[in-house]
């Protein structure tokens, strides 16, 4: 029984630590990109994306957000085909909590260390 305790309070004590770091979140923007941090942001997108995307040098440098969307379908001929794409382009959120640049997924609020990237808050 006195294990069951401690398994509940330690539960939920990691939990309400968590919560409290999130409160300590800020928009935040990249400062001196480097081919390391282009590199470790290029990869977190991908992965979470499950794909390969371009993104442009100076991504997150002036904005906390990132917007992707799919490039519209093209016909044989390379012209834009008919209709267009209803799906909703992904974003991403760059926030500081402490040293670390996360970058957070808006579909699913996962959050992910950018490792060798340099970030400040957003004014």
């Amino acid at each position: 029984m006195r294990s069951l305790l401690w398994m509940f309070v330690a539960t939920f004590g990691v939990v309400g630590c968590q919560t409290v770091a999130m409160g300590n979140d800020k928009p935040a923007r990249i400062t001196d990109p480097s081919d390391e941090s282009r590199a470790a942001l290029q990869q977190t997108v991908n992965a979470a994306l499950n794909t390969n995307v371009t993104l442009a040098d100076d991504a997150l440098t002036n904005s906390s957000l990132l917007i992707i969307e799919r490039a519209m379908p093209r016909s044989m001929d390379g012209s834009p085909a008919q209709g267009r794409t209803m799906e909703m382009p992904y974003q991403f959120r760059l926030v500081i909590n402490g040293d670390d640049c996360i970058l957070i997924d808006q579909r699913d609020e996962s959050r992910h260390v950018l490792q060798d990237t340099s970030c400040i808050a957003a004014e």
